[in-house]
């Protein structure tokens, strides 16, 4: 199969500023994600879409391809990874260059590695799956999780029974946004992610880190140098 490898790249956090090239254990941030998508030797094609020249620049110098920068649309704060993604496709099409699979790698996931993304595309392969999703388990049961209302009061945060055991709780798991594996066809067909034929591939919770705040950013370069 053809497979593109797609790492979103946009130049505008407000968060931590300038945060995809921002030097992790001494290395951009961007170039964790195409280094792993490099080494796991699944991918025909790993490209970096971003509205920054200077990204670009930074992304080709870890091996990656920068053919073309986003539109003024999907480099605006409103468009979603999945209008970036339709772009990317369509360009390459364009191209004349098309694709069986992509697989959207956030660069803000800097411990998800390359086999993390080998041991995905066996996954898609072996449930003949239409996406593969990463997920890790929540620390806390969802038992304990609830909504406060302006005052603060606890009053129906939890129902009777529901402060069972924590050893008692099955175990729930969350989005942590590594790696989505998706057949281009079904995208296309149905953006819709979360329906028949979509399978989650688990993951550790310390390769789990996303990147949004300074302390994240600096739990990561902790793990690297400690683990």
């Amino acid at each position: 199969m053809r497979n593109l490898a797609i790492i979103p790249a946009r130049s505008g956090s407000k968060g931590l500023i300038n945060k995809n090239i921002k030097l992790l254990n001494g290395k951009p941030l961007i170039a964790y994600s195409i280094e792993a998508a490099i080494e796991s030797k699944q991918f025909s094609t790993v490209m970096v879409s971003t509205d920054s020249e200077e990204y670009a620049e930074i992304a080709r110098l870890y091996g990656a391809e920068v053919p073309f920068l986003r539109s003024e649309h999907t480099s605006s704060d409103t468009a979603s990874t999945w209008d970036t993604v339709r772009e990317v496709l369509s360009n390459y099409q364009k191209m004349q260059r098309t694709y069986d699979t992509f697989c959207v790698l956030q660069p803000t996931s800097p411990l998800r590695n390359a086999l993390d993304i080998g041991q995905a595309y066996n996954l898609f392969s072996e449930k003949d799956a239409t996406a593969i999703i990463s997920m890790c388990e929540m620390d806390h049961p969802l038992a304990w999780c609830g909504e406060l209302d302006e005052n603060y009061s606890l009053n129906g945060f939890m129902n009777c029974g529901n402060g069972k055991q924590r050893q008692n709780e099955k175990n729930c798991y969350r989005l942590n946004g590594a790696l989505y594996i998706l057949d281009v066809l079904s995208f296309l067909e149905n953006p819709f992610l979360y329906r028949e034929g979509a399978y989650a591939y688990i993951m550790s919770r310390e390769r789990s880190i996303d990147i949004d705040t300074e302390l994240d950013f600096r739990l990561a370069e902790f793990l690297m140098q400690n683990r």
